[in-house]
């Protein structure tokens, strides 16, 4: 187990605790100066995601209403065509 468990962390469990421990000291003393918070991360990352979302069905919504002008035209010049053929 001891040997699984060093083969994952990269080395053994109380370097890598110490290890994270310093880093995690550092990298909360810079987003402390920053003013910046782990949600921020969180809040940001969601907000891309939902920016991607919204653009995505706004490009649909673009893309169906080209669908519906062009089909005010195509569909009745299409029926008239079909009944004018459908006489012969």
């Amino acid at each position: 187990m001891s040997d699984k468990l060093t083969t994952f962390l990269g080395d053994s469990l109380g370097r890598t605790i110490i290890k994270l421990l310093i880093i995690s000291f550092v990298v909360g003393i810079i987003m402390s100066a920053l003013n910046f918070t782990p949600w921020d991360v969180w809040y940001g990352i969601r907000d891309f995601f939902i920016s991607i979302y919204n653009l995505g069905f706004d490009a649909l919504g673009k893309i169906g209403k080209y669908f519906l002008l062009g089909a005010g035209i195509v569909v009745p010049v299409f029926l008239i065509i079909r009944f004018l053929n459908f006489k012969k």
